[in-house]
């Protein structure tokens, strides 16, 4: 069974195209899951793929899109319900805001 991820990144990465970058990062590397904004400034996702992949999206994050500053990476095993908010139909989603 894959792992799954649950990962929340601070810092400034709103308004800096974090979401986008995760999006294509995790598509990139065949992991799915979700990506959203937080009313609190941060960015959640969850991953969902081998180990492997889902580690190289997570390594990612913590360097984020040109014009980010990631300050802190916190990760926990994620849970199926996490992973069930992906869209139908889509390998990974980008989230409203919540």
């Amino acid at each position: 069974m894959n792992p799954i991820r649950h990962v929340i990144v601070r810092g400034r990465v709103q308004g800096v195209g974090f979401r986008a970058f995760v999006e294509y990062e995790a598509l990139k590397h065949g992991v799915g899951g979700w990506v959203r904004n937080r009313r609190d400034g941060s960015v959640e996702a969850v991953f969902a793929a081998d180990a492997e992949a889902v580690a190289t999206v997570i390594d990612a994050c913590r360097k984020g899109p040109p014009g980010a500053r990631v300050d802190s990476l916190t990760q926990r095993e994620g849970t199926a319900d996490e992973l069930k908010l992906v869209r139908p139909g889509e390998v990974f989603s980008m989230l409203p805001t919540a």
